[in-house]
């Protein structure tokens, strides 16, 4: 899979679904604690607007070796630093939704072209510094199209409209999702999930 694609698909569908969402849905429940612009907020910030800073900020050495990696890690941080992000995250939603107004659309569309002139002058080998540390760009930005297919679908369930991704796209994020299963221990309960074997344990998640 072409991951450059799938992340300027997935943007291009995000963008749309934030087209056709009622500006007065914004305020109402979007995900947990959030509303629906928070939500919005949080995906615009952790998948197109750091794209570019992330791009331009070169890692000395390799820490993360792999996508699936890169989730895995909140699973081994101490609770204190996963609280300390989690609030951190909220507030940056809040600020950053805010910040969208009542053109949010436009507002994205500028960040996805900003996130795809960065991404374009990128190479898949280049070493850049992650919150989890350094990664190569194309292990990198498959889990900020991870973010936008998975918030996007948490925006379009929260506003009550469909979206709709490609095989590709789709794929891709499935096929890390399973991947972050497998490396966090629960692989085969996920594989038997998937095959008709078995539910998955209440309130199950791979991030």
């Amino acid at each position: 899979m072409d991951y450059r694609r799938t992340y300027r698909s997935a943007a291009i569908v995000f963008a749309d679904l934030v087209s056709r969402i009622p500006l007065d849905r914004l305020d109402g429940p979007g995900l947990g604690e959030w509303t629906l612009r928070d939500l919005l907020g949080h995906t615009v910030s952790s998948a197109l607007r750091q794209v570019p800073t992330v791009l331009a900020d070169p890692a000395p050495v390799l820490v993360i070796p792999a996508a699936e990696a890169y989730f895995g890690m909140a699973r081994t941080a101490p609770p204190a630093m996963v609280a300390a992000a989690h609030q951190a995250s909220t507030e940056d939603a809040r600020k950053t939704g805010a910040a969208l107004g009542d053109q949010p659309a436009t507002v994205v569309s500028g960040f996805i072209g900003q996130a795809t002139a960065a991404l374009a002058s990128a190479a898949d080998e280049d070493l850049v510094a992650t919150a989890a540390g350094g990664m190569r760009v194309r292990d990198w930005l498959p889990t900020r199209t991870f973010e936008l297919v998975v918030h996007a679908s948490d925006a379009a369930a929260a506003a009550g409209v469909p979206v709709e991704f490609d095989f590709e796209t789709i794929a891709e994020s499935a096929a890390l999702a399973a991947r972050i299963a497998a490396a966090t221990g629960s692989g085969l309960p996920a594989l038997r999930a998937l095959t008709g074997r078995g539910p998955l344990p209440s309130g199950f998640s791979v991030v």
